[in-house]
């Protein structure tokens, strides 16, 4: 294993460029394999999920969706305030900067985007509750694509370009999920249903922050320093297929009337704001569809 590994990471070096030595002995980070398997899971349990519930009884989860969506609300608005008191405090240029031009700076960026990419590994938990809950019509390809991308883009991220221009996207997307996990935690609680009234606008938000990260990432192709060019294309490129593929959950859920709609709140939960709404109530069905509260 450790000639396979050393000989992916001799390719990968020779096709990407040398890899940024602040995070060697890392959890996650000095070899790619584990991410990958940890992927390679994650779309199994996808597939093999709904299969192993299908004649089962679904799982409630409300205690552990209030746990799982308040902790990932605080580690969320953790990274948020570390990266945006980080990047403000250590005089980071918005249009474009380096991962290496200030020392203390960039190791605590890097420090926290460590977290953020970590942070995409408990999201897989978005998904597994689903399945529990046999939420299975939100389990998408949108949902399925970004949840299995990101943590393998953070993984090249982290090796490659773990601090500099690269705190822009994370930053933004971390306040996001400030938004969007507080929702998804209140919305787990039946009492605070009647009052949760921004579900629509998690969704505009998210298109806000990829228009944001787009634009932002342009500013350092037009107005370029020494972060790599390449990165910026492909981040740009990610850009735009999340955007195509919220625009048109977007357009489908909210501007387009629907079977799926109508049949959906007939059945008495609201519809999932992105394919993340793990916190909204299992269809609250006649008794012979009892949930187990276990």
């Amino acid at each position: 294993m450790e000639t396979f590994n050393y000989k992916l990471n001799t390719y990968l070096e020779t096709w990407m460029g040398p890899r940024d030595q602040r995070v060697r002995g890392w959890l996650l980070l000095d070899n790619y394999p584990p991410t990958f398997a940890l992927t390679v899971m994650y779309l199994l349990i996808v597939w093999m999920g709904p299969k192993y519930m299908k004649h089962r009884q679904p799982y409630s989860c409300r205690g552990l969706l209030v746990l799982y969506n308040l902790g990932l609300t605080l580690l969320s608005f953790y990274m948020f305030y570390e990266l945006v008191t980080a990047v403000l405090h250590g005089g980071y240029n918005f249009y474009c900067q380096d991962t290496h031009s200030a020392q203390e700076v960039d190791n605590k960026i890097i420090n926290v985007l460590w977290w953020y990419y970590f942070s995409k590994l408990i999201e897989f938990m978005d998904t597994f509750f689903f399945i529990l809950r046999k939420n299975n019509h939100q389990i998408t390809f949108l949902h399925i694509y970004h949840h299995a991308s990101m943590l393998n883009i953070w993984w090249f991220v982290m090796n490659w370009v773990p601090c500099g221009h690269s705190y822009f996207g994370a930053s933004l997307n971390s306040f996001v999920h400030v938004v969007m996990y507080s929702y998804y935690g209140l919305s787990a609680v039946p009492a605070m249903r009647p009052y949760l009234w921004w579900k629509k606008y998690i969704t505009q938000l998210q298109l806000i922050q990829f228009f944001l990260t787009m634009w932002q990432t342009m500013c350092a192709v037009i107005w370029p320093c020494s972060f790599p060019m390449g990165w910026l294309y492909f981040q740009i490129g990610y850009m735009v297929t999340l955007i195509i593929l919220f625009s048109n959950f977007y357009i489908q859920t909210y501007n387009k009337p629907s079977v799926f709609l109508k049949k959906e709140h007939q059945n008495g939960f609201p519809v999932s704001t992105n394919g993340h709404a793990n916190g909204t109530p299992f269809l609250e069905r006649p008794a012979h569809k009892k949930l187990r509260v276990d």
